[in-house]
């Protein structure tokens, strides 16, 4: 088993999501007050892009980590993920105090939702991204240039790692191999800042709302994809909603910048319906992957062809309250956003953690929920008429950093690697297995949940309490 600096972790099961219900992409909307929306739990949030599972660290040579007095050899490298509906990632990881979770899901991510979002030095990591392996896969090359002496997959994948964690994590670290130290060096030295990429896809916004008879949006598509795919809401030969453009004509596909809009019927039912996009794109390097369980933040470093995706709902109805829900994490705050925009002509009022709040006709407010680091929540507001919206996720926004202590500290910090195991390079297997004997991790609490245990927040304007249940 992997030490659990940055790497996978075997034996212990993450929590395991159906690879739709992913890939279905947006936080939905609320549903108009008086409808009831399906009672199973949703989708952790996502704003659209791509959706995949961790398969393991793949490509890697030894690291050493000092934190005090004390030192730790832990392998660095390249992992790779498994794109729900094709495709293969390659990625580095930005947390290196934190384990990774087998078989982790994890879901494309804006900066500022991680940790890299209050990170001066983000811009730096990309730049450290782009040129260096696997981008640059002339080793002969960038060896010359960095003036490192032969590097090969391994030690220029373990030197671009180390100079990736002094930068996401400000670690104190170095590699073991002195070319792949040189490369790190070089790496660090030479970093300029690069800007956040875009999304591979996103639909801005995630939610609209208004009365039946009218065409609601506009939602517009985000991409570097060529063209993506619209599908229409499952029901719509029943409800009668089609996906169309400003002025009324059906669409089916969409490129860059096309505005969507929902066509409802006059004289429609109250209620609620998706639209889902989906296209393939190469990933732009630098983007970062947040587990859907706690599991090491990722940041990408190359993609094949990929499939993305993303979803936008709206809400309509005849009369009263017509709100739309939102969720998004506010890691400058340490919570979650929830964002309600009400579209009707009567206001909307909605219970969230024993509070009461209220949109009037027209507006839209945001309520920002506190939640623990490295916590899983789920929060569920409730209306009369029947209404409940639960909205859940995990809140990664710090990396462990100074506070980290070594293995066999107290705390939930990792084993150390094995008295027996090797310094070197190492190549999974196609189960994911390496060659290194490396012992196991003894964190504890990787997977835990919102729901039981109640834990005091103060909110502006009043006290909130957040119930937690941790699930092993």
């Amino acid at each position: 088993m992997f030490a659990a600096f940055c790497v996978r972790r075997r034996k212990r099961r993450a929590a395991r999501f159906a690879a739709a219900a992913i890939a279905s992409g947006l936080v939905a909307a609320g549903a108009a007050v008086g409808v009831t929306p399906a009672a199973a739990d949703e989708a952790p949030q996502h704003q659209g892009g791509a959706a995949a599972t961790l398969n393991g660290l793949t490509t890697f040579h030894q690291a050493v980590l000092h934190i005090g007095n004390q030192t730790q050899q832990l392998p660095a490298g390249l992992f790779e993920m498994t794109v729900d509906g094709g495709g293969t990632l390659k990625t580095y990881c930005i947390d290196v105090h934190n384990p990774t979770q087998e078989n982790a899901r994890y879901l494309e991510t804006s900066w500022d939702q991680t940790s890299l979002g209050g990170n001066k030095d983000a811009g730096r990591i990309r730049w450290i991204l782009q040129h260096s392996y696997p981008q640059v896969d002339d080793l002969v090359g960038l060896a010359k240039e960095a003036g490192t002496g032969p590097l090969t997959p391994e030690t220029a994948a373990a030197g671009t790692q180390v100079a990736i964690w002094r930068y996401s994590d400000g670690a104190e670290v170095e590699a073991l191999d002195p070319a792949a130290e040189k490369l790190a060096d070089w790496l660090q030295g030479e970093a300029g800042s690069v800007a956040e990429p875009e999304a591979s896809l996103r639909l801005e916004p995630g939610a609209v709302a208004g009365p039946a008879g009218t065409r609601l949006g506009p939602v517009t598509v985000r991409t570097n994809a060529d063209r993506v795919a619209v599908s229409p809401p499952a029901d719509a030969a029943a409800s009668g909603v089609r996906i169309t453009d400003a002025t009324g004509n059906p669409v089916d596909s969409a490129v860059n910048g096309s505005s969507l809009y929902f066509d409802v019927p006059a004289g429609a039912a109250d209620g609620t319906a998706a639209l889902s996009v989906q296209g393939t794109t190469s990933v732009p390097v630098g983007r970062a992957f947040a587990g859907v369980t706690r599991s090491q933040t990722q940041i990408l470093a190359g993609s094949s062809r990929s499939t993305v995706s993303a979803t936008a709902t709206a809400t309509w109805g005849t009369t009263g309250a017509i709100p739309a829900l939102s969720a998004r994490k506010n890691c400058a705050k340490g919570g979650v956003d929830i964002t309600a925009t009400n579209k009707g002509a009567a206001p909307f009022s909605y219970e969230l953690m024993g509070l009461r709040y209220t949109v009037e006709a027209g507006a839209t407010r945001t309520v920002t929920i506190p939640v623990a680091e490295d916590q899983a929540y789920q929060l569920t507001v409730t209306a009369p008429g029947g209404f409940t919206k639960t909205f859940k996720g995990v809140l990664d926004c710090r990396t462990t950093g100074s506070t980290a202590t070594m293995a066999g500290q107290p705390g939930s910090q990792p084993s150390p690697l094995s008295g027996g195991s090797t310094p070197g390079a190492g190549t999974a297997t196609a189960g994911g297995e390496t060659d290194l004997d490396l012992a196991e991790t003894g964190a504890s609490g990787a997977t835990p949940m919102i729901a039981g245990t109640a834990i005091a927040f103060l909110l502006i304007g009043g006290a909130a309490v957040l119930f937690l249940r941790k699930k092993s």
